[in-house]
């Protein structure tokens, strides 16, 4: 586990995430509230739910919305939602969002803070495959979106671009214990 952990660490950082590791909610809600100043779009996802993350936010003194995403989201400094499972040999983010809510606050607000469960790397896209399977057979019409870095484009005369299409910082913060299921964000 350690070393699929140090993987994921190194390949997201090659892309220009950030990988934090976090004892807990708490503290994970205090690292978002020390990077940022605005607004934090907060959906609901299972395991924030289960580990009261709204409350953490507002106790770390964080201004967060939690509805009227599309009213808000384009004004908002970052976003914070759960992640189903990551790609250690890419460094990639797996999130299931076929909510609105998960989608505009993962790609709108130019941060994105991640929470992930390191047990919930797996080592490559081969491993993968069973997950998306799962995915697949419980809603064959869900959104799933793979997250490798902050947002970035070179279809302009070539030139890298960071941010033009989504975040331009992300934020993945690993917490132990969060949640084990590959299902659940």
């Amino acid at each position: 586990m350690t070393q699929l952990i140090e993987t994921f660490r190194e390949k997201a950082t090659s892309v220009g995430a950030e990988v934090i590791p976090c004892d807990s909610v708490t503290a994970a809600a205090q690292f978002i509230a020390d990077h940022i100043d605005g607004t934090l779009l907060v959906p609901a996802f299972q395991s924030g739910g289960r580990f009261k993350l709204k409350a953490a936010l507002k106790k770390a003194g964080v201004t967060i919305a939690t509805e009227h995403f599309r009213d808000v989201a384009a004004t908002a400094e970052a976003g914070v939602t759960g992640v189903n499972f990551a790609i250690a040999d890419t460094g990639t983010l797996v999130l299931e969002s076929t909510a609105e809510e998960i989608r505009l606050a993962t790609t709108l607000p130019p941060k994105q803070f991640a929470l992930l469960d390191p047990a919930k790397i797996v080592a490559d896209g081969i491993e993968a495959v069973a997950p998306l399977r799962q995915f697949h057979q419980r809603d064959p019409r869900n959104y799933i979106a793979y997250v490798t870095g902050p947002s970035r484009t070179a279809d302009i005369e070539r030139v890298l671009t960071i941010g033009v299409h989504g975040p331009k910082e992300l934020f993945v913060l690993l917490i132990p214990g969060l949640s084990d299921d590959f299902m659940e964000m």
